[in-house]
């Protein structure tokens, strides 16, 4: 029993760990993610998956009835990791450790022959409940891949929409638009590109603030990003900014520390981080089946999306100085 507690804990700070890499990579919708020490940066707690995984567990306990039940399951999934694990390595020692293609192929195809080996043994053991991890991970991949698939779909129809962000600060700065003092931070998915929320903020309110500023986070293929590399800050127009965040996938955004570092690099619109208003999209998706995704992949998303952790807490944003606009996105 103190056994299983011992690999219990370090089950579910991988999977913490894991579903906030997730995230970050664009393969779950953003989740709340707190942080249960100030001194270590991977001590996170996430409420939604510790749920998750206390309903497996029960379904799991009530589902074998006893431990005994459970070595197949096990077999299977250690002898799948052993595979997976394998291959990984081949891709590092290819692209990261540069080896020779036969030196890789060597090396992997020794560790593959043993792994294979065990998970044939295992095999035969799927129907006695070496079936269980392999639906899990299954379904974990249906998630993935819906909403990376659904993602890109919703991005491609937004981009379709888009209008050309120089294009519209020449409009803007040309065609003698009212400003009022202030300055506005649009978080925007694609940099170069003109923000819904301007658009429509633009639209209704025919009035567009002194200093705009666009804000793009990039999430990269690393853990964390350098303190130096962390932004880039590009005028784009007159009283237009072009702002690029990078983050690893190990990091969680976090926009007004990134104003605050501008404020500290002279930056003027970001002198005073309580006066910035923050305009983001609030959009809702509406279903209409038209063939992009089959229709249980659709309501799929759908579901998850509307549950998706909001813009504002998942980028730290303050509460008091946020307007969402929102409109309504056919998918």
């Amino acid at each position: 029993t103190m056994a299983t507690v011992i690999a219990s804990q370090a089950v579910i700070s991988g999977v913490f760990s894991l579903t906030r890499q997730a995230v970050q990579l664009g393969f779950l919708p953003r989740s709340r993610i707190l942080h249960t020490s100030s001194h270590e940066i991977g001590q996170i707690y996430i409420p939604s998956v510790n749920w998750i995984l206390l309903a497996a567990t029960a379904a799991l306990v009530v589902g074998f009835k006893r431990s005994t039940n459970l070595a197949s399951a096990y077999g299977i999934a250690i002898s799948v990791t052993m595979i997976i694990t394998t291959l990984l390595a081949f891709i590092v020692s290819r692209h990261v450790w540069k080896w020779r293609l036969s030196a890789a192929l060597a090396v992997t195809g020794a560790f593959l022959a043993a792994d294979l080996a065990f998970f044939g043994a295992n095999s035969v053991k799927v129907i006695d409940g070496g079936w269980f991890p392999l639906v899990a991970a299954a379904i974990v991949a249906m998630i993935f891949t819906t909403w990376k698939k659904g993602r890109d779909i919703l991005g491609a129809l937004q981009q379709e929409e888009s209008l050309p962000l120089t294009q519209f600060i020449k409009e803007a700065v040309e065609g003698g638009i009212s400003r009022v003092p202030g300055t506005a931070v649009f978080l925007s998915g694609t940099a170069g590109t003109t923000p819904s929320a301007l658009l429509h903020n633009l639209k209704h309110n025919k009035v567009l603030h002194q200093q705009n500023v666009f804000v793009t986070v990039l999430t990269e293929d690393i853990p964390r990003v350098a303190d130096a590399e962390r932004f880039m800050v590009e005028a784009i127009g007159p009283d237009f900014h072009q702002v690029k965040v990078r983050y690893g996938f190990m990091e969680d955004p976090d926009i007004p520390d990134i104003v605050a570092k501008m404020a500290t690099g002279g930056f003027k619109f970001a002198s005073s981080p309580t006066r910035l208003t923050y305009i983001l999209s609030d959009n809702s998706l509406v279903t209409t089946h038209r063939g992009r995704l089959s229709p249980w992949r659709l309501s799929l998303f759908s579901f998850l999306y509307r549950n998706a952790l909001r813009p504002t807490a998942y980028f730290r944003l303050p509460d008091n100085q946020v307007i969402e606009i929102g409109r309504q996105i056919r998918l």
